[in-house]
């Protein structure tokens, strides 16, 4: 028989043990935590020194307006940098930011709306005759965070006129761009707030921004 100190000992031993594998996994989350928000510092000021750096353009956000349901353009002057991605990021930054300022003609929360913007070489829109990727065209795919889309006004009109200017504004701005796909944090989603179709290629051509 195991005398009852060893019994005890053993209890003590394992219950410290436990203790200390918790606290370890707890230490090693709080790293990683920590570790990630430097990291994306570090990005956010690479980011902001890039725009500080950039040389101001007039450039033409393609923006919605819900008194008549149309898209109408805008200027602003903006320091773009160079990098594609980067460039598309900054002139989606400021379309939200203008529907989210007092007196918006198409009202949206405050807060960053794109986590990224990736160009890929695209086909074709002839689909009877397909065609390999052609380098001339591109399919813009916009990953836009959950938090923008969790609290986008829901109802088909405002969430079309949203994806519209969106396609509209890169049309303009990136004429190679002739397809639109649309991504939620990283994930592809059915709806934008229950309506608009985030599961389709948008075309950005004129006649599909102006639809």
């Amino acid at each position: 028989m195991i005398p009852r100190y060893q019994r005890i000992l053993f209890w003590v031993l394992l219950l410290a043990s436990v203790a200390m594998a918790v606290v370890l996994i707890r230490l090693r989350e709080r790293a990683a935590d920590r570790l990630a928000g430097l990291q994306e510092n570090a990005e956010t000021a690479q980011f902001s020194a890039s725009q500080n750096t950039a040389p101001t353009e007039t450039i033409t956000l393609l923006e919605a307006n819900d008194l008549d349901d149309t898209i109408v353009p805008v200027r602003r002057e903006l320091a773009l940098p160079r990098q594609p991605g980067a460039r598309a990021r900054v002139l989606l930054h400021q379309l939200f930011a203008d529907y989210a300022a007092p007196n918006s003609k198409h009202p949206l929360a405050a807060g960053p709306g794109v986590e990224e913007i990736f160009f890929m070489p695209g086909a074709g829109n002839d689909k009877a005759n397909p065609s390999p990727p052609n380098p001339e065209v591109q399919t813009a795919i916009v990953d836009l965070t959950s938090a923008f889309a969790g609290n986008h006004p829901s109802g088909i009109e405002p969430e079309t006129l949203t994806l519209l200017s969106v396609i509209a504004t890169l049309h303009e701005n990136f004429p190679a761009v002739e397809q639109v796909r649309f991504l939620v944090d990283g994930h592809p989603r059915e709806t934008l707030a229950g309506h608009a179709d985030l599961t389709r290629t948008y075309l950005a051509g004129e006649n599909e921004a102006n639809r």
